[in-house]
């Protein structure tokens, strides 16, 4: 069976139109993303903060040295 390219273009419309009304997004991903970027902020503050307390101590001194 041959489709014609009308129909195969009406197909197409159709579900575009139907995946565009959907407003539910995707929950789950968006829920991953967040918890994921939550761990990765997590690990990045527990690695560098001593070091950038020591940076901003150091800053800090060296202002109220003047």
């Amino acid at each position: 069976m041959s489709l014609s390219l009308a129909t195969l273009a009406a197909r197409f419309r159709a579900r575009l139109a139907v995946t565009i009304d959907d407003e539910r997004g995707d929950v789950p991903g968006w829920v991953l993303i967040t918890l994921m970027t939550a761990g990765l902020v997590v690990v990045i503050w527990a690695l560098a903060g001593p070091a950038l307390a020591d940076v901003f101590q150091q800053a800090i001194e060296r202002v109220s040295g003047f």
